[in-house]
């Protein structure tokens, strides 16, 4: 039976849901064993940083297996040793073995999303196709981002506190298992035509940092977003003290992340129609949204304005992802995608840790309103700095056209 790109998509959409929603309950499973553990904010922070911050470290090297190898291999065989990985964690309790064997997984996860973004202009019906398949899966990473851990945390009720996180981590490698099924059923290439030019000039593993650096588009962005992960981590380590400040507890807290949650599975549902002229205007128009979704928070009078300004910045978020993954696909010769891709995602990680270090003293110097505040003028900044990018957007720009327009907004 030959089935249609589309159908392709779907099946690596539908194992994106299920892989990463495991995924999202086996780390809430994960903290919250080493917590009831240890009682040690230094064992949590060791556990993000080994699990979490492994994408930041490893990701320019395992990037370079997407585009020395076959990527369908690649993602098939990243998640099936990741879940042998987890498979193991069902079956020990300890935080001295538990956390190694989850830095293991995470190592051996960590080539696919790379993997797998490069190959969606290959898979995709078409260029016209790419954001709706970029969309599709996003949706995916989304809704199990946001449904994963409240999976993880009614299992860890259910069960109980002493085998209930062995019973997730056993559910996670069912759940990898079952998106490597489905990888495996896709038959198509998940590379396109590659001159030979390309790859002897995009040779070694720090050629995705040295492109990403080159092109002037993809700098632009990625310094935009770094700037605004330092006030956008902050506001995350911020959350559950904002519910308490408003004296809504653990269900604010969970309300506040299920809307964000809610709107980034929206946003990405919303981006299925950008295309490549449409992408540059909705990348910059989705990065001031999230700017208004932060300082509103900062403002809001009542818990339910935080809610709502918390869907705006989801909402935002999810049409950013779409777009800027659409831009950064269209920018970069298959040769070298993989590395880009796991580079763009490597400095945003390394983004994101910085300002987890900062965000203990400034929360407990401002408090969680001003934090939310300063992550509103970090995602401003942001916007400013990716305002010249519009112009790529205007109708009527053909290709040359459109890096003449780049050259004059010093971009290209």
């Amino acid at each position: 039976m030959i089935r249609t790109p589309r159908a392709n998509i779907h099946r690596l959409a539908v194992g994106r849901l299920i892989s990463v929603t495991g995924g999202a309950a086996a780390y809430t499973a994960l903290m919250f064993t080493v917590w009831h553990s240890t009682r040690s904010a230094a064992w949590q922070s060791g556990t993000l940083l080994l699990t979490f911050g492994v994408v930041g470290i490893l990701g320019p090297f395992t990037g370079h297996l997407g585009d020395r190898y076959d990527r369908r291999k690649v993602m098939i065989w990243a998640e099936a040793v990741a879940a042998v990985f987890f498979a193991a964690m069902a079956f020990v309790d300890a935080p001295t073995i538990l956390v190694p064997l989850a830095f293991a997984s995470a190592v051996a996860e960590s080539p696919f999303y790379s993997a797998s973004a490069a190959a969606i202009p290959a898979l995709a019906q078409g260029d016209e196709d790419v954001a709706w398949a970029n969309s599709l899966l996003g949706i995916g990473r989304n809704a199990g981002i946001m449904v994963g851990p409240m999976i993880g945390g009614v299992l860890v009720g259910v069960v109980g506190p002493l085998r209930g996180p062995n019973v997730v981590f056993g559910l996670n490698a069912v759940t990898f298992l079952v998106s490597v099924l489905l990888t495996v059923s896709v038959r198509a290439r998940f590379s396109q035509h590659r001159e030979e030019a390309d790859v002897v000039e995009h040779e070694g593993i720090t050629a995705g940092i040295r492109f990403l650096w080159r092109e002037r588009v993809l700098r632009r962005m990625t310094l935009a977003w770094l700037v605004f992960l330092l006030g956008a981590g902050m506001g995350m380590v911020a959350d559950a003290p904002l519910a308490q400040s408003f004296g809504v507890g653990a269900v604010g807290f969970g309300a506040l992340i299920a809307f964000w949650g809610g709107g980034s599975v929206l946003g990405s549902v919303l981006a299925r129609k950008l295309t490549a002229r449409t992408e540059p205007l909705w990348l910059v128009l989705g990065a001031a949204g999230i700017a208004v979704g932060h300082l509103g928070v900062g403002v809001a009078p009542l818990f339910s304005l935080v809610l709502v300004f918390g869907l705006i910045m989801g909402t935002s978020d999810g049409v950013t992802i779409v777009a800027e993954t659409g831009i950064m696909q269209r920018r970069t010769p298959d040769a070298v995608r993989s590395r880009v891709m796991a580079a763009f995602e490597a400095a945003l990680s390394l983004g994101l840790a910085v300002a987890y270090v900062f965000a203990g003293p400034v929360l407990g110097a401002v408090g969680p309103r001003h934090v939310y505040l300063l992550g509103g003028v970090a995602a401003t900044i942001a916007t400013v700095v990716l305002w010249p990018l519009r112009r790529l957007s205007e109708p009527g720009l053909d290709e040359a056209e459109g890096s003449a327009v780049a050259a004059t907004a010093g971009l290209e």
